[in-house]
């Protein structure tokens, strides 16, 4: 390892110090469009799932829901504060070019490398988000499922090129997960969480797609200019186009929730409403 560009870890589990970053990045390259299976078989469970819940009725499942999101905050948590020292160390030590265009210490840092193949598989898990909408009947919209299938897809495809953008879209990730299932986490246990604190992820959401084009946009102009930055044109395209369409429907989804629906709500009922509409669906919708 490098120790020029490499954060200084107060420890390093076995499990860590183990882990080959060549080989896993060899083994998505030839397994990667397997993500299209999994991406089927869940949309043959979700919607064929929809079909077999009308006629029947919905499943409570607070507790399993709330153990799901415990699991899922905790994992989010520990990938942040695994993850988060490799982006600052870059960032204080070698600015904000070397970060988002030379993978150095993300390529061979096997903490870094680790974290970010957890990363990469917790996608397909992160699917039986949406199984539980599905036998809790609550509604399923748009944002919550192509958010799951195209993160997958992009996540798996750009495993193997070790895009140098990627140590910004992971550590990012991470940081909102954890706040977000930690929400749902006591939301699942009908704690009256303050509705601001639904708002601020979402805003942090929406900060997050930004940063994302950012990052793009920087590395595109970097590679117009001629200059080295690890991340393909096609690479850069694809998730401009992802992080876009993000930013647009949760600033749909903001301006519906927390916008129009306190203009429209009567004086008398908007608290009452706006909290059974976040209990009903937040789950389906800041995803």
């Amino acid at each position: 390892m490098d120790s020029v560009t490499m954060p200084n870890y107060s420890y390093v589990f076995k499990f860590e110090e183990d882990f080959d970053n060549y080989e896993k990045r060899r083994w998505m390259k030839e397994n990667w469009t397997t993500s299209f299976y999994y991406i089927g078989a869940y949309m043959i469970v979700v919607f064929g799932g929809q079909l077999y819940m009308q006629t029947r009725p919905r499943f409570e499942l607070r507790m399993p829901l709330f153990m799901w999101n415990v699991f899922l905050a905790l994992f989010s948590v520990w990938g942040a504060y695994r993850s988060a020292p490799e982006l600052l160390y870059v960032l204080g030590n070698h600015g904000f070019h070397y970060s988002v265009c030379i993978p150095g210490s993300f390529l061979d840092n096997r903490v870094g490398g680790f974290w970010n193949w957890m990363f990469t598989l917790s996608k397909v898990p992160e699917l039986g988000d949406t199984v539980f909408i599905v036998l809790r009947k609550q509604p399923l919209i748009f944002l919550h499922w192509y958010h799951h299938v195209t993160v997958l897809l992009y996540a798996w495809y750009s495993y193997s090129d070790y895009i140098a953008t990627a140590r910004w879209f992971v550590c990012m990730n991470y940081l909102v997960h954890s706040i977000m299932y930690s929400y749902y986490a006591l939301k699942a246990l009908k704690f009256r969480v303050p509705r601001w604190v639904a708002m601020g992820i979402t805003t942090a959401q929406l900060l997050q797609m930004v940063m994302g084009a950012a990052v793009n946009i920087w590395a595109y102009q970097v590679k117009q200019a001629g200059n080295e930055c690890h991340v393909s044109y096609d690479n850069i395209k694809i998730s401009l186009l992802m992080y876009t369409s993000y930013f647009v429907l949760f600033a749909r989804f903001f301006r519906r929730a927390y916008v129009l629906k306190d203009k429209e709500a009567p004086a008398t009922k908007k608290g009452q409403e706006s909290l059974a509409y976040e209990g009903k669906s937040s789950k389906g919708k800041m995803e």
